[in-house]
């Protein structure tokens, strides 16, 4: 399985915002620039980022913000404002329950499902955005 492409675009986005917020007014265009995408995706994401408390939009004066200090945005914030799919694994609708392995299938693998994604979780708070920008200034 394999997520969108919405939780690195919106990553790369908010390291955008928190680079050049003071440099420049950073635009859906300019982040469209940096990312490679049209402008409508990046709009889009901006809404959910948004909606998420994570960026603030200003109309008139323009441009994309941090609405909130980029030592307390994580990598799991940013995968909640996008993915709307949070789960990792899905099940099949409907095994067999004549099937011993179809009958027993949730009994065995549910909680160590739900162990994989509370682990990915855990790593994904432990991460911030300004982790991740002190490691971009480190490499450029």
């Amino acid at each position: 399985m394999q997520f969108s492409s919405r939780f690195t675009i919106a990553t790369h986005i908010l390291l955008c915002v928190a680079m050049f917020e003071d440099q420049q007014k950073v635009t859906s265009n300019f982040l469209a620039g940096s990312i490679n995408v049209n402008p409508v995706i990046i709009r889009n994401i901006l809404g959910s980022l948004s909606s998420a408390g994570l960026v603030e939009i200003r109309s008139g004066v323009g441009g994309a913000y941090l609405a909130r200090p980029k030592e307390e945005i994580t990598l799991l914030d940013i995968f909640r404002a996008v993915e709307k799919e949070e789960a990792l694994f899905h099940f099949h609708e409907n095994p067999n329950p004549q099937c011993p392995v179809g009958r027993t299938i949730h009994t065995v693998m549910d909680g160590k499902i739900q162990n994989i994604q509370s682990a990915m979780e855990g790593e994904m708070a432990r991460i911030t955005l300004s982790d991740l920008m002190k490691e971009a200034k480190e490499n450029m």
